[in-house]
């Protein structure tokens, strides 16, 4: 049966507040932020989500985290109001909320902007975007991509901007999927960690961050194809996420090779990106491979300066370092390249055969700007 036959969603954003629903039946896995103060609907899904869903409730305005008792029975409330309107238990219920943090959510502005979502659900195209348009708060734009291949259906949903950073989920996202495949959990965990771990755009872990992955199993396909397709589809939306960086203009990637293991390598790429000085370097078009240098020494990884530093876009590429020597000719074409909305870092350390990478945004005056004032 064709996805679009099994999921219905739409959402509604009010103001500062938005509530996105998605109705679906099947198999459902989650991850959750690493942050040891997490918000009352992930506390409430550790603790009463089974391993089948029937819908997905989803606040945007109020994060409901460092919230308290009442926090947690806001977030039955929410599942409550949504397996009443189904018909199901509670259990079969996920919810997510994202916004400020510490004020107890306003339950009755929720459920009657919900009574109109639900009423509206829809599979089309729409109804989709609808819902992921709700769940956003200092998003630019809404993420939503699919994936199509024989007859397995993805369609995956995010919303990020800032707070992200890379401990585990990094952001609310959803994905829906009608594929079976052995060993869901393992490949789902897999995926996150090669898409959304690799992400940091200013380094703080949320403590909401949640990806559910809900599989009505209609179809039964390959589980290296899924596990591809789902590797990209996940990729895509961390990308659309640091590209939607708060006040971000560039989005960067640092490959890392060469290193002693690739825990080494994961150390040095996650350091580049989330250095601000290289941040604000690549906002200013600025060649700086000193602020590159300096955050590889202080990674934790085993390093030497015999490293090789290279810079990449769509209008070329620049040697700026060769084994610890520097090309001061290139720095000029460096600038050029760096033009370009979507630049690359690659460093070679020499040292093994460990390798990795990450995914990061500039940093600019918009972020301050925005951050200042988001409260009010």
């Amino acid at each position: 049966m064709a996805l679009s036959n099994s999921l219905k969603c739409y959402g509604i954003k009010r103001g500062k507040t938005g509530v996105g629903i998605a109705v679906i039946e099947g198999r459902i896995f989650a991850t959750y932020t690493q942050n040891r103060i997490k918000a009352a609907p992930i506390l409430f899904n550790l603790k009463n989500l089974g391993k089948r869903v029937r819908g997905i409730i989803v606040n945007s305005g109020n994060a409901n985290a460092f919230t308290g008792e009442e926090g947690i029975r806001k977030a039955r409330k929410m599942a409550e109001f949504l397996s009443e309107r189904i018909g199901c238990s509670v259990n079969e219920i996920a919810i997510a909320s994202t916004g400020i943090i510490g004020r107890q959510l306003e339950l009755d502005e929720i459920e009657e902007i919900g009574r109109e979502v639900y009423a509206n659900l829809g599979s089309d195209a729409e109804s989709i975007e609808a819902f992921a348009r709700a769940i956003m708060t200092t998003d630019r734009f809404p993420k939503v991509t699919k994936r199509v291949f024989g007859d397995v259906e993805m369609v995956g949903i995010a919303k990020g901007a800032g707070m992200i950073s890379p401990n585990m989920a990094t952001m609310l996202a959803f994905i829906f999927t009608n594929a079976r495949v052995e060993k869901m959990d393992a490949i789902f965990k897999r995926a996150v960690n090669h898409s959304f771990n690799k992400l940091v755009v200013d380094g703080d872990t949320s403590t909401n961050d949640t990806v559910f992955l809900v599989t009505t199993e209609e179809t039964e396909t390959d589980g290296k194809k899924f596990e591809d397709e789902l590797t990209s589809l996940m990729l895509e939306l961390a990308e659309m996420i640091a590209r939607d960086g708060e006040g971000a203009t560039k989005v960067f990637r640092v490959f890392v090779s060469g290193a002693k293991s690739d825990r080494d390598a994961e150390l040095v790429a996650k350091a580049v990106v989330r250095s601000n000085l290289v941040k604000t370097a690549i906002f200013g078009k600025d060649p700086n491979f000193g602020r590159i240098v300096c955050a590889v020494g202080y990674s934790g990884a085993d390093v030497d300066e015999k490293m090789s530093l290279k810079i990449k876009s769509r209008r070329g590429e620049a040697v700026l370092a060769e084994r610890g020597c520097v090309f001061e000719k290139n720095i000029e074409i460096g600038r050029e390249i760096m033009e370009d909305d979507t630049v690359e870092i690659h460093i070679e350390l020499h040292r093994g055969s460990g390798k990795a990478y990450a995914i990061g945004c500039d940093l600019t005056h918009d972020y301050v700007e925005l951050n200042s004032k988001y409260t009010t």
